[in-house]
């Protein structure tokens, strides 16, 4: 495959940055979307030229660094996939790609397609956690624990904070993510003890880190490489107002 890529490049969050177009021949279809960009940057070095900066870590879709736009999407066009599952079957011999870091005032770009995801990890601190003492790990069925319940919380601890669903809304909202991580542990007897206090604090904080509001477009859910479900937000909303009322 011979393709054609556009690719953003940016040496710093205060310098401008643009769209450079690179040659990308003799691509396999085998290749995932990130080997093929290994390929890319070996050619660039060979050159004397600056490689493209990316990021990326596990590349088995379990921890979300590896977040890019393709073509406009987030993670690419493949359903439930994060950009490292991606491979380049998906594309066809002469297109021309666009790759972009993901867009929000939330997630500053470091350089070229990185971006500063630190405002998820600020979310967590605030009380994405269970701080009470629990002792030492109890038996597997120590503590009975309804399957429906079992199932919801596995469902929202999926999420992987990768942010495409922040750079999937028009809003660049948290929503998702703040819900799961909500939704995950008030599901469970040992989150539940601090469920109020998570709620408030969680929400706050995605607050101060300027991402904008939900406005339930569902782009977040479509875009989710873990399909989770803006369900959540509606459980993380109804967390929110009782201990709203619970405070007042």
């Amino acid at each position: 495959m011979k393709l054609t890529l556009k690719v953003w490049r940016q040496t710093s969050a205060k310098s401008r940055g643009k769209l450079v177009e690179y040659a990308a021949p003799d691509v396999s279809p085998d290749m995932s979307f990130l080997e093929m960009l290994d390929v890319v940057n070996e050619g660039l070095i060979a050159k004397g030229e600056e490689p493209i900066a990316f990021d990326h870590d596990c590349r088995e879709g379990i921890c979300g660094a590896c977040s890019l736009m393709i073509d406009g999407e987030a993670h690419g066009p493949e359903n439930l996939t994060t950009t490292c599952q991606l491979h380049m079957r998906k594309f066809n011999d002469g297109d021309t790609i666009t790759i972009e870091p993901f867009r929000a005032r939330a997630f500053p770009v470091i350089k070229d397609l990185v971006v500063d995801r630190a405002p998820f990890d600020r979310i967590i601190a605030a009380g994405g956690y269970v701080s009470v003492s629990t002792g030492s790990a109890p038996d597997g069925n120590a503590i009975p624990i309804p399957k429906d319940d079992a199932e919801t919380a596995m469902d929202a601890a999926q999420c992987i904070g990768c942010g495409a669903c922040v750079a999937a809304c028009k809003n660049a909202s948290a929503a998702l993510f703040v819900s799961a991580k909500i939704a995950h542990l008030a599901t469970l007897p040992q989150g539940r003890v601090e469920r109020e206090a998570r709620a408030l604090s969680m929400l706050a904080q995605a607050d101060h880190e300027g991402f904008g509001g939900c406005t339930n477009t569902n782009a977040c859910e479509a875009a989710c490489p873990k399909g989770i479900s803006v369900s959540f937000i509606a459980q993380a909303n109804r967390e929110y107002l009782r201990a709203v009322v619970k405070k007042a």
